[in-house]
């Protein structure tokens, strides 16, 4: 008896120090797991990691980048959000990011215009891009703008009743033009009568809608900055003929009338001279870009083919829009067999020649509101903005994220396999399952 207690004893105090060990490695490890982190990727094609680009870009970042997503409290789109971010934050910790529920700071969604999709607010060294659709491509190229610090100037053309890129009234661009401040691109106006020439350090010059005439002397400037290969961004109005020389030396022609559509009120707008837009041609300016834009006062367009400049439509109307010349309201009609044209009509272009090693970029557009204070807030207005200066200006930079596909993410099984695994797990493996516990029920009787 004394030898069984002796036993007993000894494997009481083994299994207490086996249990001791067990709980002091567990202990050991839970600590060095808040110490150090592994991950892995075993997806194929390693689609949870970030691709080598976007890694090298992070890398080049030093300074600490914040991200605010407005997005909308129990949207499953928060979920993976946060996954795409993650796998950023792997690479650079000091990236914070934060989920704000849009409701809960309405003044502020205002003032950054973001609309009821939520969108992403991406911040680095005192700037700032926003993104309303977000995945490697868009979240990795928004961090590359952010990370380009070469400035670059854009001169708005003064002393004739034009659009301010300064001015804070309804119809001038000052907003716009603090929004492209944000990424280095400074705005400054240009009077040609108190400076006799566009400054050299200007990558951009930009004509809105003037209301008066320009001097012969400032014509003779503006051809000659054009002879240079400048760039040129020219926002025209309908029946306003003030640009039409400097339009018939582009090439560009524009069409009596103003745009219209009836058909806007599908979007609940009642005045048909407003025309909304989604559909987009193809170019570089609108590569990925999706999101509505609005256009209040619009002149169609049209391009010499014989100019000396290779041309792109970037934005063309609906085929129930026409160009009215009579008032417009509610009742307006196309009227057959005089001056108005229906659509569908241009009413923007890229136009582009090779002057030696330079491309020279011009873009026109029929419209000058649709970047105003007023109307800058609507939809997309400033997305496509900053689109049409940051071509202007040769900010081409882009990163080739090439997509990750899953391999084999699809399983094809032929009849014969469907009917063979149906008919095994319908039948044969419950039949075997029932006679395996038959078959122990009845050894277990007889003992």
């Amino acid at each position: 008896m004394t030898g069984f207690n002796t036993l007993h004893r000894k494997l009481y105090f083994r299994y207490l120090a086996f249990s001791g060990i067990s709980l002091a490695v567990l202990g050991v490890l839970a600590w060095l797991s808040t110490q150090y982190v592994y991950e892995a990727d075993v997806t194929a094609g390693n689609s949870n990691t970030l691709s080598d680009i976007s890694t090298k870009l992070l890398q080049a970042m030093p300074e600490p980048i914040e991200i605010t997503a407005y997005i909308k409290a129990g949207v499953p789109l928060r979920l993976q959000i946060a996954q795409i971010i993650a796998r950023y934050q792997r690479v650079k910790p000091n990236m914070s990011f934060r989920f704000v529920d849009p409701s809960a700071q309405p003044e502020k969604i205002r003032a950054l215009n973001i609309g009821g999709n939520g969108a992403l607010m991406i911040e680095y060294q005192g700037r700032s891009e926003k993104l309303t659709f977000v995945d490697e491509p868009s979240l990795s190229n928004a961090l590359l703008q952010l990370a380009n610090t070469s400035e670059r100037w854009v001169t708005f053309l003064a002393g004739h009743g034009e659009r301010s890129g300064e001015g804070q009234a309804n119809y001038d661009l000052g907003r716009f033009g603090h929004t492209l401040a944000q990424r280095k691109i400074f705005v400054q106006d240009l009077n040609l009568a108190q400076v006799p020439d566009i400054p050299d350090n200007s990558n951009l010059l930009v004509i809105s809608a003037p209301t008066a005439a320009l001097l012969p002397g400032e014509i003779k400037t503006l051809e000659d900055y054009l002879g240079r290969g400048g760039n040129l961004l020219v926002l025209a109005e309908p029946n306003t003929p003030l640009l039409d020389k400097l339009l018939t030396t582009l090439g560009i022609s524009r069409l009596t009338g103003e745009l219209v559509d009836t058909d806007n009120k599908l979007y609940g707008i009642d005045d048909p001279g407003f025309i909304v837009t989604g559909s987009y041609n193809a170019h570089p300016v609108l590569k990925n870009f999706q999101t509505l834009t609005l256009f209040p006062t619009l002149a169609a367009l049209t391009f010499d083919k014989g100019s000396s400049f290779q041309a792109s439509a970037l934005l063309t109307s609906s085929n129930k829009t026409w160009t009215e010349t009579g008032e417009i309201d509610k009742s307006s009609r196309f009227d057959k067999g005089t001056d108005e044209v229906s659509g569908p009509l241009d009413f923007a272009f890229a136009l582009t020649r090779t002057l030696g090693d330079k491309q020279q970029r011009i873009i026109v557009v029929g419209d000058g509101d649709f970047l105003s204070n007023a109307y800058l807030g609507n939809a997309g207005n400033m997305d496509l903005g900053l689109r049409l200066v940051n071509w202007l200006v040769h900010n081409d930079n882009t990163l080739d994220i090439p997509a990750k596909n899953g391999v084999d993410d699809h399983l094809q099984l032929s009849q014969t396999a469907v009917a063979v695994i149906g008919f095994g797990f319908l039948i044969v493996l419950p039949l075997a399952l029932f006679t395996a516990g038959f078959i122990v029920w009845r050894s277990r009787k007889r003992l």
